[in-house]
């Protein structure tokens, strides 16, 4: 394809700042530029002229733009069969004298951005030959003519080309190639080293990848001379403990002393740990030529391949967002904070949350001004092909159109080149970029393995050949750049090092790492300052006010929809009234009190601006032009946000993204609402691998809250359920009441009412510490005359209640406790009034499962001394919902507390292999006799 269009021009040269191109559709954030349109007209006549004269040649070079990839020699191990490309036969296209002299000028760019490009400049086909094979087909390959965007490839041409004129070498700096080996013969040192220390230990090493510790570095060097102040990197295992240890500085001793069997935190705090090859680290480095030092903060990551990739994502975007909303006219999106993800090519290519995060990387409300992609293309168990349907593990990138940088691993310094054209295209258009870097495993996927069992070519290969830094030693050696006698200190001083840390384990005490300055002010849970429960309640007034402003519009000629007019009309008459409260409103107070005490609060997910069920109505649509206002922001006079997040259709990617954001900042409410409950079924791994267990693995506290509307209406097998079983099966909740009360790793609930909805919400930003939040939120009840609070009940010296009790005066005569939990109640309430029951049978209300309540059952349950049964009922078939979690507690409760023979009863449908029936006729009547067992025999 002929590009026809030019780059713009500029004094700083290829650094120079534009943002784009990034859309900003209703994004509250900042940092968003229209990028350049660019034409013909970008071209001098004298240019134009010469496309016509040489279509040939133009069309020549465009093939090595194109098909260069596909000869160069980018595969240490040359097992990629590399054809011969006919489009980069010169003959192809009539070119055949090597002596004869072109005019280049606007067909190869010569000279860097900011010369005199009107010059022209002839060169012979012998030259132009050479300079596009040293561009185009060497160690170091290209793919960037895939992109829809002309400028994106005509900056990539004019980049590449203007870096080595005339096929010159470009030349690294001794100290830099000193650099390079010093860190890729101390990756190889300190593999032999574990080797021969812990041969028994899955380390997953670096042997035969050692390049990616350069590449690393020289990233890190580039972005800080570039201003980047942070750096947020996400990594699976492969290689972890060499970019620890020996790029960010992570204590060997420390190290020893967990594979030593120890756990790396302190004994007192009672937590789990994780693997060795999870470790983390968040050091300061400092680089010659940058303004300061850049914090890197290495992400956990559970054993599950690529699922840490959004909390990276989501990390980054809270760390911009503070900078951005402090400083939005010194700071843009992207200056100073990136995003770094390391891969694995069978995982890249076949793990869908990959796709999933890439497609949130240019969307409003996610982006986060470009991400760089280190694939560390190690090869896999199973053969390329069988692990993915494309030639390259990359490929899944073109999806968005990132360009693709393929780099040999066994040449370390076109590695560090492709890093840095990587960064300058990142920093210069603020998009995802992908570094492909083909290297190999020396051993199988972990030490222990047998890799030619499957292999049997590939490791023959490989056992036969010397390893990268001695290859690279050798060169070194050859270009006087270092003396034999120099490389061998080298990894003899670092040889010793190790054994140093080695021999000081026993004497090795593990610390709690220092927080950063936003999190200083949160408490371990556990400790004597923990607020466990805060006064959440708030003034009347200010209720009202609040209220008030979530549906005012003083914008003038802005035309919500007529519909909407009387959702406007109907709130301001309840909220005026301080009575009738729906779960809407109640949200939006809880949002806006909090903002107006500093909070920002960030909900997201499919359609959270008008809510799945239409009704949120947080922002307002302008009728004529599509404008959007969010009211609370337009209103309330404060500095703080709220953000409403209309994500993709995606549920992985997105609820790790807003986890990402829960843990970099505590002072933000941080929502993923599913659209209906089960919808979180796609993110799972999130829950397991990190909502419900990074606080014991990793001391990391999250405030996040996940609303997963519940409830079976007859909607059928899906659509009905968000699983409460399986989020309660993931609790540590004690079992009995005579346990110590552990640190509950997360609280699950099942509110009733807008105001313990309300109440849950700020619960989450007024302690002081941070748990995550589930909440089978509602659907039905969103719009129940019957469901609605008042003021009063969010007023002060109101909270949160775990057990909400009966209204019954006189409890002598109740018979029967139904305990309960969830929208049943309303329909348990009627049920009673028909049987005129109401005084014979007491529906008690479990509002918060986990931690279960049990102080306050047993002092509600007090009050029904004389009941002779105790029955839970429920929607859901016996072997979900809460029946398994709840019955053996209150057993244990009755039993150890209540010093009663009575024992909990079941009352609900039979265990099913669905949430629900798709019949409609089989719901109603196992409906029916869900309510009946509440009653009957009383």
């Amino acid at each position: 394809m002929l590009r026809h269009v030019s780059i713009s021009r500029s004094s700083s040269g290829l650094v120079c700042r534009t943002y784009g191109p990034l859309r900003s559709y209703h994004d509250e954030s900042f940092g968003f530029r229209k990028p350049r349109t660019f034409t013909h007209a970008d071209y001098s006549e004298r240019q134009l002229r010469n496309h016509v004269e040489n279509a040939p040649l133009l069309q020549y070079v465009e093939a090595f733009r194109t098909f260069g990839h596909a000869a160069a020699k980018i595969d240490p191990l040359e097992l990629l069969r590399r054809e011969r490309v006919p489009a980069l036969d010169p003959a192809r296209y009539d070119l055949t004298d090597p002596s004869k002299e072109y005019n280049v000028n606007g067909i190869i760019w010569t000279k860097p951005v900011g010369s005199n490009e009107e010059q022209d400049e002839w060169w012979t086909l012998s030259k132009i030959t050479q300079h596009l094979h040293a561009t185009y087909v060497g160690g170091l390959a290209y793919e960037f003519n895939h992109s829809s965007s002309h400028t994106e490839a005509l900056w990539f041409a004019h980049y590449l080309e203007s870096r080595k004129r005339g096929g010159d070498r470009c030349e690294l700096p001794p100290e830099r190639k000193k650099r390079i080996h010093d860190l890729i013969s101390r990756s190889e040192s300190f593999d032999h080293f574990m080797q021969a220390k812990f041969p028994n230990l899955k380390r997953y090493g670096l042997e035969g990848g050692e390049s990616l510790l350069p590449a690393l570095d020289t990233l890190f060097s580039v972005a800080a001379q570039a201003g980047i102040r942070n750096i947020v990197l996400g990594s699976a295992h492969r290689g972890r403990l060499n970019v620890l240890t020996e790029l960010l500085g992570y204590s060997h001793t420390a190290l020893f002393h967990k594979i030593k069997g120890n756990c790396e935190f302190p004994a007192d705090l009672g937590v789990s740990g994780d693997a060795v090859s999870h470790l983390v680290a968040s050091p300061h480095l400092s680089y010659e030529g940058s303004p300061g030092p850049i914090k890197v903060s290495f992400l956990p990551n559970p054993s599950h391949l690529e699922a840490v990739n959004p909390v990276a994502l989501g990390k980054t975007r809270a760390k911009q967002y503070s900078l951005l909303k402090t400083s939005p006219d010194d700071c843009k999106l992207g200056d100073k904070v990136m995003c770094v993800q390391l891969h694995g090519d069978a995982s890249f290519a076949g793990q869908g949350i990959v796709m999933e995060g890439l497609g949130l990387s240019n969307l409003p409300h996610y982006t986060t001004g470009g991400t760089v992609h280190i694939v560390v293309n190690i090869g896999y168990t199973t053969p390329a092909a069988g692990a993915r349907s494309s030639l390259y593990s990359s490929d899944v990138g073109k999806m968005i159109n990132a360009p693709v940088l393929h780099v040999n691993g066994d040449h370390p310094e076109d590695v560090a080149q492709a890093i840095e054209a990587a960064f300058a295209y990142r920093n210069y258009f603020r998009k995802d970029v992908i570094v492909d870097l083909i290297v190999y495993r020396r051993w199988g996927h972990n030490e222990l393995d047998e890799p030619a069992f499957t292999q049997p070519l590939m490791y023959s290969k490989i056992r036969s050949r010397r390893s990268v830094p001695e290859l690279y030693e050798d060169r070194l050696v050859a270009d006087n750049i270092m003396t034999a006698g120099e490389i061998v200190e080298v990894r003899k001083a670092h040889r010793a090092l190790l054994e140093e840390k080695l021999a000081a384990v026993s004497s090795f005490e593990p610390t709690v790492p220092t927080p950063n300055s936003q999190w200083r002010a949160m408490v371990w849970p556990t400790s004597g300052k923990a607020k466990k429960k805060p006064d959440t309640g708030v003034s009347e007034e200010i209720l009202r006010d609040v209220g008030k402003a979530s549906v005012t519009i003083s914008s003038d000629g802005f035309e919500i929809h007529h519909r909407l007019k009387r959702h406007v009309n109907a709130r301001l008459e309840k909220v005026e009234a301080g009575k009738g409260l729906d779960w809407a409103t109640a949200e939006a107070m809880a949002f806006g009190s909090l903002m107006l005490e500093g909070y920002d609060v960030r909900i997201s997910g499919q359609d959270v601006g008008r809510g799945t069920f239409s009704q949120r109505h947080a922002m307002f649509v302008n009728q004529q032009d599509e404008s959007v206002i969010i009211p609370l922001n337009a209103e309330l006079k404060c500095d703080a946000k709220l953000e409403l997040a209309n994500s993709s259709l995606s549920e992985f990617a997105v609820m790790g993204f807003e986890y990402g954001i829960s843990w970099e900042r505590p002072t933000i409410l941080p929502i993923w609402e599913a659209q209906f409950g089960d919808f979180f079924n796609g993110a799972q791994v999130v829950i397991d691998t990190f909502i419900s267990s990074a606080e014991t693995k990793w001391l990391r506290q999250s405030g996040i809250v996940l609303l997963l509307p519940h409830g079976l209406d007859g909607a059928g097998p899906e659509h009905s359920s968000s699983r409460l079983e399986r989020m309660l099966q993931l609790s540590n909740d004690r079992y009995s009441p005579d346990q110590k009360e552990p640190n509950i790793n997360m609280h699950i609930t099942f509110p009733t009412t807008p105001a313990q909805y309300f109440h849950l919400l700020r619960r989450q930003m007024k302690r002081n510490y941070r748990k995550p939040l589930i909440v089978a939120s509602p659907k039905g009840l969103l719009r129940l005359p019957a469901a609605t609070s008042s003021l009063g009940e969010m007023a002060p010296n109101t909270r949160f209640k775990p057990v909400l009790d009966d209204p019954i005066s006189d409890t002598s005569k109740v018979d029967r406790v139904v305990l309960l939990t969830g929208k049943l109640y309303y329909d348990l309430v009627k049920e009673r009034q028909t049987r005129k029951l109401s005084d014979r049978v007491a529906l008690v209300r479990l509002e918060e499962l986990s931690p279960f309540p049990f102080d306050e059952l047993q002092a509600t349950l007090k009050r029904y001394t004389k009941a002779r049964e105790i029955v839970w009922v429920q929607e859901e078939p016996r072997n979900q919902g809460a029946f398994t979690h709840v019955g053996p507690r209150v057993n244990n409760l009755l039993a150890q507390k209540l010093k009663t023979k009575v024992r909990i009863g079941y009352g609900g449908r039979e265990e099913d292999a669905v949430p629900a029936t798709g019949a409609g006729v089989v719901y109603k009547a196992q409906q029916e006799r869900v309510l009946k067992s509440a009653f009957e025999g009383v």
